[in-house]
């Protein structure tokens, strides 16, 4: 996978924007305002996602590529390194998964709002 389709998959999803609000390399898609994927856009070696808990752990266990978020709260993200040997298809996944987790805890009003879009 490449930032290009990395980035276009994160922007296909509803209520998503993007912006670079630390610096002109870090990447942040946001849903509704909320982070839920990072990513340095000129490297693209890794990507943090927001991640349950538990799974985050079982996650870490199971693949070599899956580290906790680097520079975030090692209890809800993941480092997801783009240079292992993991499928494009789970990147995706935990990419969902990242977004679900955050319109999941959106207030109401923004949920409803999204819907509307």
């Amino acid at each position: 996978m490449d930032i290009v389709s990395f980035r276009e998959y994160c922007l296909s999803k509803k209520g998503v924007t993007e912006s670079f609000p630390f610096d002109n390399q870090a990447l942040v898609f946001k849903v509704m305002g909320k982070m839920f994927a990072l990513t340095n856009v000129d490297l693209f070696s890794s990507i943090n996602l927001k991640c349950d808990p538990e799974r985050a752990v079982e996650l870490r266990d199971l693949y070599e590529g899956i580290s906790p978020g680097y520079h975030m709260n090692k209890k809800h993200w993941n480092t997801v390194s783009t240079q292992a040997a993991l499928p494009d298809s789970l990147v995706l996944e935990l990419t969902d998964h990242s977004y679900d987790l955050v319109v999941a805890k959106l207030p109401k009003a923004l949920k409803k709002e999204l819907s509307e879009l």
